[in-house]
């Protein structure tokens, strides 16, 4: 199963982790508010993650640095109605993955999808131009 974000108030002091993937492992509190932006799910799980990483979406990264003016840049925190906890916390790893591995020499590990969240995590990555 996948764990999600704790409902701390200090959301510098929040880590978002994962069981054993490794992929997602990031401690807010050396980042500022710059570099980080708040991905919110369904159910309000909060997800800090490095805005390089978020700029993996097409979709967040018109949100944030497209023409035009969006809410989401002026918070740096975008809210995802649709998508449930489980399924973006596995996008994030994913973005994450993109990021590590993208003009990698070293072997591309598989990135693990369950058979289960196949579905929705194909709408979610469409959504999401990932």
């Amino acid at each position: 199963t996948l764990s999600s974000s704790s409902a701390a108030s200090d959301v510098y002091k929040r880590q978002v982790s994962t069981q054993s993937t490794g992929f997602i492992k990031i401690n807010t509190t050396a980042m500022s508010d710059l570099d980080t932006v708040k991905l919110l799910s369904k159910e309000g799980n909060e997800f800090i993650i490095d805005r390089k990483c978020a700029m993996v979406s097409g979709t967040i990264k018109a949100m944030l640095s497209g023409p035009g003016s969006f809410v989401e840049n002026d918070l740096g925190e975008i809210s995802f109605g649709e998508i449930n906890a489980p399924i973006l916390e596995k996008v994030i790893q994913y973005f994450y993955y993109k990021v590590r591995y993208t003009n990698s020499t070293t072997e591309i590990p598989e990135f693990p999808i369950q058979p289960g969240i196949a579905l929705e995590l194909l709408m979610a990555a469409n959504f999401l131009d990932t």
